[in-house]
């Protein structure tokens, strides 16, 4: 790395500059200013090259930035996994509404669970100078993906824009982001609790892709809420594999045909209880007399289902809302907020789907 490379790193002496990312990727500073306004067709190679160039230099060009907002097209993007996933759909649905009470148009695009178009829509959106880009829903945790997403972070930055996590982890405290959570491990572990509270001791839980940052804070409030009753967790009773109505059918008619012993089923969302509510239904089974069950998300159906399903809400429109007031600066917000970052509340709704364990055979 050159002299003016090591002055801009944290400590150094000074700022990193446009000619200070130039040398570092090897090209002209106006190839750099090309990639940071999104004006011009620029190479993928060469635009990743500049990019990792400014996220290793710490380059922030705040004249840059501010001159680019002046002439920004005050939009706000979101981006989802799936238009049709309710999770999804009414988180869209705040950001939508907050954008519009702020004057912004809201562009929502959707990645379907692919990491790379999902980078390549931030880029998309950083073209099209929207004042901020919101993400929605859980990340894998893995080194390169956490890198790449930082820096497209720190390339919104550089014309000031913001990048806000909705529902997934923080990329650390020097990526500059905005942060909207919710207590997701902690509305496991209420849930749990409320089925440990009817007697239920096996608990099969059902539903989320393995690694995915909602499933594992989801399983953490389960296997703690089992631990802080003395009950050592069963992992042969821990089933991973997708959200999803149709996942939620298939994984609890293969569980029907085992021969296992619980008496209540965590699903990992309202959709996945749907598709296993079903399943049991088909087997001869009923909830909640032979098996408890309970969702996660209360979405719209979760209240449509019979019986009706008891599961955590978590105010989605809210976290929508709240997502593009973080983002635009505005003090307002709805939860609790640290500096640049919200945790709003979720809570267990008691319906009609959970009572006393019952020894039945299994399908």
């Amino acid at each position: 790395m050159s002299p003016r490379g090591n002055a801009a790193q944290p400590g150094g002496r000074r700022t990193a500059t446009i000619a200070d990312v130039a040398e570092q990727a090897g090209v002209s500073t106006a190839t750099v200013s090309r990639v940071l306004n999104g004006d011009y067709p620029v190479a993928r190679a060469t635009k990743e090259s500049v990019l990792e160039a400014v996220s290793a230099l710490g380059y922030t060009a705040n004249a840059h930035a501010r001159a680019l907002a002046s002439s920004a097209t005050r939009t706000v993007g979101i981006i989802i996994n799936d238009m049709v996933d309710p999770f999804f759909s009414y988180v869209a649905r705040g950001v939508e509404m907050e954008a519009a009470a702020a004057g912004r148009l809201c562009i929502v695009a959707t990645a379907h669970g692919d990491a790379a178009r999902e980078l390549d829509l931030i880029d998309q959106l950083r073209e099209q100078r929207a004042d901020a880009v919101i993400v929605v829903g859980g990340a894998h945790d893995e080194p390169a993906a956490r890198r790449k997403m930082a820096e497209r972070a720190r390339a919104l930055a550089t014309i000031g824009s913001v990048l806000v996590l909705c529902g997934r982890p923080s990329l650390g405290a020097d990526v500059p982001t905005k942060m909207v959570g919710y207590d997701n491990e902690g509305g496991a572990f209420a849930l749990t609790e409320h089925l440990l509270a009817q007697g239920h001791r096996r608990i099969l839980y059902l539903g989320g892709p393995h690694g995915l940052s909602t499933t594992v804070s989801r399983l953490d409030g389960y296997r703690r809420a089992l631990k802080s009753r003395g009950i050592e967790p069963d992992e042969e009773l821990i089933r991973e594999g997708a959200f999803g109505r149709s996942y939620g059918h298939r994984a609890m008619k293969d569980v029907l045909a085992l021969d296992l012993d619980y008496t209540a089923v965590f699903a990992a969302n309202d959709l996945v209880a749907a598709g296993a509510l079903q399943a049991m239904t088909d087997a001869g089974l009923h909830v909640p007399e032979d098996v408890s069950l309970v969702g996660y998300d209360d979405i719209p159906q979760s209240f449509e289902l019979k019986p009706k399903l008891t599961t955590v809400h978590v105010p989605l429109e809210e976290m929508g809302r709240e997502a593009v007031r973080i983002a635009l600066a505005d003090d307002d917000g709805f939860g609790r907020r640290d500096g640049d970052e919200t945790v709003v509340g979720t809570h267990v709704v008691i319906r009609d789907s959970v009572a006393p364990p019952a020894l039945v055979p299994r399908a």
